[in-house]
């Protein structure tokens, strides 16, 4: 039995680093590095949390092919529960090529492919019923479960006394809060990076972005703001927490090691701001090795971490 479900996007990427030029149509461009990783927010959770020594199952979609095959079997041989993992011969495994700039920043060309076909009907809720939190991860790339399909599942994740958390992926159809919006009332815990928030509220103020959040119904957000940090408010607590200054690698999967640290700082028993300083904690060491996981210690490694930099957690 799992601690956490993580349900949503799983990708195959393929990330080439570093990136300074798009070559013209016909010519060629030399990278360092072109390496094949399991990716999409669901799937980098998991494997953050697992890393971590929290139990997870995770629920999604992918396709009967290489790339799909590719990421169960990586799953697997991390320790991730993939009964919920659905494998589609009607569609093909989400991919992304993922460039890599010098300073690592990264950008994305991006294929929906089977999770744009997960729904509700894709669900094994005995799975869910299992865990004590359920994290829908990427909201906003799964166009037929986004917005009220996504709210059933997370009323009905509450009604069973489920803890409730989501995140957002950048949403380039615009839809924005019409699909977030019936989401918030059931939500314990929303956690958007600022660019997503921006574009959530229209505002530029990150206390008023959150204010709109919580007004909206979110119990708490946390807010992802990248080299900045994190910014965490409910109604009685507010706090801005620095990150660690470590050298940046690659910032892929940062934000998903953000919010799988989080997670496994609820799953402690820690406030709203320890569970943020270990959170940015996990999030600095995912951006010091190259993919989205490879980087993520175990608990008591980046305990340490945090108190040799801190002198204290």
């Amino acid at each position: 039995m799992a601690d956490v479900t993580c349900l949503g996007i799983l990708v195959a990427d393929a990330i080439a680093k570093p990136v300074t030029e798009i070559p013209d149509s016909g010519k060629l461009s030399l990278v360092d590095q072109i390496e094949l990783h399991t990716g999409g927010c669901a799937t980098n959770a998991a494997i953050d949390l697992i890393r971590m020594g929290m139990p997870v199952s995770i629920v999604g979609k992918v396709g009967n092919d290489g790339f799909g095959r590719f990421l169960q079997a990586s799953l697997v041989d991390e320790g991730v529960d993939v009964r919920g993992l659905k494998m589609d011969d009607d569609s093909n495994t989400s991919a992304s090529i993922v460039l890599v700039s010098e300073d690592g920043e990264r950008s994305f060309i991006h294929c929906l492919g089977s999770n744009a076909t997960f729904d509700e009907s894709d669900i094994d809720y005995g799975i869910i019923k299992e865990s004590k939190i359920l994290f829908v991860a990427g909201a906003l790339l799964m166009p037929n479960f986004d917005g009220e399909p996504t709210a059933r599942v997370l009323k009905w994740a509450k009604d069973n006394d489920i803890y409730t958390v989501l995140d957002t992926a950048w949403d380039s159809t615009g839809r924005w809060m019409k699909a977030i919006g019936p989401c918030l009332p059931y939500l314990d815990l929303f956690m958007p990076s600022i660019e997503e928030a921006k574009m959530l509220t229209d505002e530029d103020d990150v206390d008023i972005m959150a204010d709109v959040f919580l007004e909206m119904g979110a119990k708490n957000v946390v807010i992802k703001m990248g080299h900045k940090g994190c910014f965490i408010k409910n109604h009685s607590e507010r706090y801005e927490l620095p990150v660690f200054d470590v050298e940046v690698v690659d910032t892929t999967g940062a934000g998903d090691a953000f919010v799988a640290g989080f997670i496994t700082g609820l799953l402690k028993g820690w406030d709203l701001k320890k569970s943020g300083i270990y959170a940015n904690a996990v999030g600095a060491h995912c951006v010091m090795e190259m993919g989205a996981s490879n980087g993520i210690r175990s608990l008591d490694e980046i305990v340490e971490f945090i108190i040799e930099r801190n002198g204290e957690f």
